[in-house]
């Protein structure tokens, strides 16, 4: 009796890349990826329209419409079973933090040799987690930052609530409409919040508000 092959699910905008990485996973004895897709929108139609049930689920983070990032827990909602690998050019802590404290099993680089990404999937479906030393070390590196106290920066409620909407991905618009204020009353609450956090920019205060728990 043929042993039953892992599934791979594969969602990857850019086509070349899909297609070569879909081939080696094939040409694999123990592996199949039937399954491709080139946006999250379309991968998550298909696991709940068609009932898809993948074991392990190669997902890339910049994707068009949803990214990975924001995909995982739609997919960790639709299969639960499913292990997940983000696959992927960026090497930024934000994105690995993000992408790990949601649910991640591994975080790949896309320049990594296909033999490395192929003992990346046996690794994961084995319990462990699939990441080269250097992703690794960042991880560690991010996670003993977690372990220090949060910091008090006297955030008021309104700046607390406004800092998470930002953490959400909501641009200053989208905030002004979902919390009834005027966007000049925003842009005023997230100067205090840089001022307060000493940062200049809207990704550096997601960053130490993740790393410092502040939310």
């Amino acid at each position: 009796m043929t042993a039953e092959k892992t599934d791979i699910l594969l969602i990857e905008d850019h086509a070349i890349f899909r297609k070569t990485l879909t081939r080696v996973i094939n040409s694999h004895e123990r592996l199949s990826c039937e399954n491709a897709f080139s946006s999250a929108e379309d991968g998550l139609s298909a696991i709940e329209i068609r009932g898809l049930a993948p074991d392990i689920v190669l997902l890339d983070i910049g994707l068009p419409g949803m990214n990975g990032v924001q995909c995982i827990p739609h997919l960790k909602r639709l299969c639960p079973d499913a292990r997940i690998i983000i696959l992927t050019i960026h090497d930024d802590d934000d994105n690995i933090f993000k992408a790990v404290c949601a649910g991640a099993s591994g975080y790949l680089l896309k320049d990594a040799p296909p033999e490395d990404i192929i003992e990346s999937i046996e690794l994961v479906l084995q319990g462990g987690a699939a990441m080269n030393t250097h992703i690794a070390r960042r991880v560690l590196n991010l996670f003993q930052e977690m372990a220090a106290p949060p910091g008090d920066y006297d955030l008021t409620n309104r700046e607390q609530e406004i800092l998470r909407l930002l953490v959400d991905g909501l641009s200053k618009k989208q905030i002004a409409a979902q919390i009834n204020l005027s966007q000049h009353t925003v842009d005023s609450h997230i100067r205090n919040i840089y001022s307060k956090l000493e940062v200049h920019t809207r990704s550096s205060a997601v960053a130490k508000a993740l790393k410092e728990r502040l939310l």
